[in-house]
């Protein structure tokens, strides 16, 4: 089922999902940045703001439209509603150690872009859990840092989805293409005030989003990055990609996919301790250690694991790679490293 809503219509999509009892989160601008938050209207949506990102660069910046999904991704991903960044796991006191029950929330996500619907689905299938009722917002720019294209992964919504939107804005006003990709969202958009969609706006729909593809800057080289990955683990590349990086793991804090986690004991004052979950990063020196150390001591050797496992044994585990292109990790990165740089550095064998 296709139709066209316009932003009362996206409004009236927001509030059905409210009255259903979901916990509506989507983008916000906040503290100079796209954020992730709860909704309670279309009003809270960053109309009329965009990004610009580069390597090491992240700013918001006026547009000239008043789009409301016209911004890429920002610091924030939806694997912190999936797979929380700290959870408690046992407490003990007096009664003894008791498991930390979590109330579960039923979730709907809007304005999810296809590299992060992609992160979903790969997340998932690693932690587990409910599937939110979920929104998609198709690209029709790409950003600074943006290299879906060549991951698979965007940026055009190829399933996952309850509903996928498509936002347009010219002489004909502001609207938002919307497709049902599951009976929950068919009967949704049959409830909203909409128009049905002619052929025009798919053609319209599918142009925007094939342009974005075109126009993407950035890319993987095309070649088998599993292979290359483990036939160049001696490469100097990786000596020199160290001299650049801090090993701060800002790069597996922001990516939407990354889930490895450590535990915690911490204990009080009244005798009660309690156990946590955080997440960790391969970049942390005691990540790898074993009864003797640390395996990874090296920048080097930290760099090319969480390289080398993003895009190369992941595959190993878990049938498909572990990047999708958003380049969260190239805004965030205080060096300004590109994974897209170093993969085409060791594919054409040069040390830049």
């Amino acid at each position: 089922m296709n139709a066209v809503l316009d932003l009362a219509g996206l409004d009236a999509l927001i509030g059905a999902l409210r009255t259903s009892g979901r916990t509506v989160i989507g983008p916000v601008l906040r503290d100079g940045a796209i954020c992730l938050d709860e909704l309670t209207s279309a009003a809270d949506l960053p109309s009329g703001w965009g990004v610009d990102a580069g390597p090491g660069h992240y700013r918001v910046h006026r547009r000239e439209d008043t789009a409301v999904f016209g911004h890429s991704a920002g610091p924030q991903s939806w694997k912190r509603f999936l797979h929380p960044p700290r959870r408690a796991l046992v407490t003990s006191g007096p009664d003894g150690f008791r498991p930390v029950r979590e109330d579960p929330v039923d979730h709907a996500f809007v304005g999810v872009r296809p590299c992060d619907l992609a992160a979903i689905g790969k997340l998932r299938q690693i932690v587990g859990g409910p599937m939110p009722f979920v929104v998609a917002a198709e690209c029709t720019e790409p950003g600074g840092v943006c290299f879906c294209a060549s991951m698979g992964c965007g940026p055009s919504a190829s399933g996952g989805y309850d509903l996928a939107l498509t936002e347009r804005i010219d002489e004909e006003g502001h609207r938002f293409f919307a497709v049902a990709g599951t009976h929950a969202g068919a009967e949704l958009l049959d409830r909203l005030p909409g128009r049905p969609a002619s052929e025009r706006d798919f053609a319209q729909a599918r142009s925007d989003v094939e342009g974005a593809a075109r126009r993407m800057g950035r890319a993987m080289p095309d070649t088998d990055l599993r292979a290359l990955l483990a036939a160049n683990r001696e490469h100097p590349r990786w000596a020199e990609v160290a001299g650049r990086c801090f090993t701060c793991g800002n790069c597996t804090m922001v990516c939407p996919t990354c889930f490895c986690v450590s535990t915690e004991d911490t204990n009080d004052l009244d005798g009660g301790a309690q156990r946590s979950q955080r997440w960790a990063s391969c970049f942390e020196i005691d990540f790898s250690v074993l009864h003797g150390g640390a395996v990874r001591t090296s920048g080097a050797a930290r760099y090319r694991q969480w390289m080398s496992h993003k895009l190369g044994t992941w595959h190993d585990q878990f049938g498909t790679s572990g990047c999708v292109g958003c380049g969260r990790c190239i805004a965030w990165c205080p060096a300004g490293i590109d994974i897209t740089e170093e993969a085409a550095a060791l594919a054409d064998g040069v040390v830049r």
